[in-house]
């Protein structure tokens, strides 16, 4: 059976009342469907009292910094951009399983210094019931910094929140999954500012053709583009094909490939991670 608009509407009403109890809090807010939902309920529920928090790193797209600032601004959020260095830290850069929680490790460290400095009471991300199910070495991070996940509190799955969204004007209702530009490189090669630039100017080009939902998986050498096999054909045509990888070649790859599987969320995951459940 499908999600019900009122049963959706009553977590929404559920969530504002827990905001509300929480009185004070900084918002992980990096832009994405879950996080924008969550900032903007949280400011329409505590107006200033919801700090909303965005880290600016070389991992983050710079267009994806652009949306998330603009978004803030025009929802009147008390929005606050910050730089982290998980770059510094070898542990991150190496790039093993525990990568995504090394970077959460950086960005929770900075939130609480910000929420002891300004008396917020909570940290708060924008993890929902979906995330439950899924290898997320960050939930482990939030747990272990003490972060609160209020949508998951509620019961609040993907659909409910794109739901909402739309209800709510956000431009984010109806954006795909865009995880940090890391989640490209494969474990075990090590992450730097040069490979990750390399990711997002390559990625840009093939948004800028029209495909919205797009992976570059950077394996050395060689970029592996992942699209929506609607997209196969845009991407094959041959005088698209050859600018593409004249582009990429560029950029410094040398080989280019169409992954004929086409996109999947987490690919570089499969046969790596641990089961879950």
């Amino acid at each position: 059976m499908g999600t019900s608009v009122f049963s959706v509407n009553n977590k929404l009403i559920e969530l504002k009342k827990l905001l509300s109890e929480m009185h004070s809090i900084v918002v992980a807010y990096s832009g994405g469907v879950d996080s924008t939902f969550l900032a903007k309920v949280a400011t329409d529920t505590l107006g200033d009292r919801a700090l909303v928090v965005t880290a600016k790193s070389p991992s983050l797209a710079e267009d994806e910094l652009k949306l998330a600032m603009s978004i803030a601004k025009k929802n009147k959020m008390n929005h606050l951009v910050i730089e982290t260095n998980e770059l510094k830290n070898p542990n991150y850069k190496v790039n093993d399983l525990k990568r995504c929680y090394y970077c959460k490790q950086e960005l929770y460290q900075d939130l609480i210094k910000i929420a002891e400095d300004r008396q917020l009471k909570y940290i708060v991300n924008g993890a929902n019931l979906d995330d439950l199910g899924d290898y997320r070495p960050g939930m482990n991070a939030a747990n272990d910094f003490g972060v609160r996940s209020p949508l998951i509190e509620v019961s609040l799955r993907k659909v409910d929140i794109r739901l909402l969204s739309r209800e709510l004007s956000l431009p984010t209702f109806n954006k795909p999954a865009q995880p940090c530009l890391a989640s490209r490189i494969p474990y075990g090669t090590e992450v730097s500012v040069d490979v990750l630039s390399q990711i997002e100017q390559a990625e840009k080009y093939i948004k800028n053709l029209g495909i919205d939902v797009v992976r570059v998986r950077h394996y050395g050498e060689l970029a592996r583009i992942e699209v929506e096999p609607i997209n196969f054909q845009k991407l094959l045509n041959s005088t698209t094909k050859n600018a593409v990888t004249r582009y990429f070649k560029k950029l410094g790859f040398k080989d280019v490939s169409l992954d004929p599987e086409g996109y999947r969320t987490g690919s570089l995951n499969e046969g790596k991670i641990p089961s879950v459940g």
